[in-house]
C-alpha cells in the first residue's frame, strides 16, 4: 500500500484547499484556502510553511515570466507579487455575475491561462472556461458549466481535459497550437460512488491523475480513460494534485475541512510518498 505523509503545517487546515502550484524559480509548493481566503507557501528544501491572508476567495496561482504572480480571485485575474503582498487586478471576465468566482486553471506550455469560473452557489450552469493568452486577449471557450475544475494537458499539447464537477463529468477536447479547443467529447462518466471528479493533472507518461471529492482517493487513468490505480487517503474531499521537486517525483494532494467537522486530517496537505512516475513542468504565464 502506498505511504501518504501528512504535511507539517502548524496545525492550520484549509477550509477549501486548492490550487497546487510547484514552483522551480521559488523552490516551494504553492496552493490556495479558498473559502479561507489564503496562499499557503511550503519550502521543500526548508519544510517552512506560509500562509499568506488574501483579499477575497483565491482559487489558483500561476508563475509569471516578468516575475510574481497571475491569481485566479472571485474578482477575476490579478497580479500578485509576495514579499512585500501586492495584488493589482487585470481582468474581471464576468463582470456582470458579481456570484462567480474563478475556481481552477493550468498554463500552457505557450504561456497561455485555461481558467473556469463557477457560482458560489455551486448549483446552477453559469460557470465558462476562458483562455487569457500573453496579450491579455481573454477568449470564451465553454459556457453552461456548473463547477469548472482541473484543467490538464498531455505532455505533447494536443489533449486537454476539462471537468464538470457539478456534472460528475470529465471531458476531452482536440488542442490546436494556437491553444484553441475543438472536438469535446465525454472522457469518464464519474461513476457516483466514486464522489466527483475535482482537480486534475496529467504525469509524464500521458495519464490523468483525478482528485475524488467525497471519495477519498486519487486515481489515474489511461489516455483511453481506462482505471490504473487508485491511491486511498485519510480525508473524504480531495481536491487537487501536483507533482513538485527539482525531478518532479514528488506528488501532493489537497484536501477541504468545510462541512466534515468530524474527519481528523480534513483540510491537510498530503504527501503521497514513491508515487512511481514523474509529472510534467508547470506553464508559466507570458504575459
Amino acid at each position: 500500500m502506498t505511504e501518504i505523509r501528512i504535511v507539517d503545517t502548524a496545525g492550520v487546515r484549509d477550509q477549501l484547499g486548492e490550487g497546487l502550484l510547484w514552483s522551480a524559480r521559488d523552490g516551494v509548493l504553492y496552493w490556495t484556502d479558498i473559502i479561507g481566503k489564503a496562499l499557503n507557501r511550503l519550502s521543500l528544501a526548508s519544510g517552512t510553511v506560509d500562509r499568506i491572508a488574501m483579499p477575497e476567495m483565491i482559487g489558483w496561482v500561476i508563475e509569471r515570466d516578468s516575475g510574481g504572480l497571475i491569481a485566479g480571485m472571485q474578482t477575476g485575474f490579478h497580479a500578485v507579487t509576495l514579499d512585500p503582498l501586492a495584488i493589482v487586478p487585470m481582468l474581471d471576465p464576468e463582470p456582470d455575475l458579481p456570484e462567480n468566482r474563478l475556481n481552477d486553471a493550468k498554463a500552457d506550455a505557450e504561456g497561455r491561462i485555461y481558467a473556469g469560473t463557477m457560482p458560489l452557489s455551486c448549483d446552477v450552469p453559469s460557470g465558462a472556461l476562458y483562455r487569457l493568452d500573453p496579450d491579455g486577449t481573454l477568449h470564451t471557450l465553454e459556457r453552461d458549466i456548473i463547477i469548472a475544475n482541473g484543467p490538464a494537458i498531455s505532455p505533447d499539447g494536443a489533449t486537454f481535459y476539462h471537468t464538470d464537477t457539478g456534472r460528475n463529468a470529465i471531458y476531452r477536447y482536440d488542442r490546436a497550437a494556437d491553444g484553441s479547443l475543438s472536438g469535446r467529447a465525454l472522457f469518464i462518466d464519474f461513476d457516483r460512488d466514486w464522489g466527483s471528479p475535482d482537480g486534475m493533472t496529467t504525469d509524464a507518461e500521458g495519464h490523468l491523475w483525478v482528485a475524488h471529492w467525497g471519495g477519498s482517493r486519487i486515481s489515474r487513468f489511461a489516455p483511453d480513460g481506462s482505471h490504473q490505480r487508485s491511491i486511498a487517503l485519510p480525508a473524504s474531499q480531495i481536491t487537487n494534485i501536483a507533482f513538485a521537486g527539482p525531478d518532479l517525483d514528488r506528488m501532493f494532494v489537497t484536501s477541504a475541512a468545510d462541512g466534515v467537522p468530524g474527519e481528523a486530517d480534513a483540510g491537510r496537505l498530503f504527501e503521497v510518498l514513491d508515487p512511481g512516475v514523474r509529472g510534467l513542468r508547470p506553464g508559466v504565464y507570458a504575459g
